[in-house]
């Protein structure tokens, strides 16, 4: 069964550069939908909505923090 998923992650500045979006979708059985971002040489802030099977989804949320990122379900941003 497929489900959507909103997280948010930040990242350093030595992420920056790393295709993180790039690896997500040429590694990862999942449709993502990019909902904001913002990034800098400093550092970065992206929202995504990740659709498709909850392992697959969970396999992608290990992978960031796998990979140093600060993850957050949601989209982040205030509460409406």
């Amino acid at each position: 069964m497929k489900i959507k998923q909103n997280i948010h992650f930040e990242f350093s500045q030595d992420l920056v550069r790393e295709p993180l979006l790039y690896k997500i979708n040429r590694s990862f059985d999942v449709v993502v939908n990019i909902r904001g971002a913002s990034v800098t040489d400093q550092g970065g802030f992206i929202a995504l909505e990740l659709e498709g099977e909850q392992a697959e989804v969970t396999r992608v949320i290990d992978y960031l923090r796998g990979q140093g990122v600060r993850l957050e379900e949601g989209l982040g941003g205030p509460e409406r």
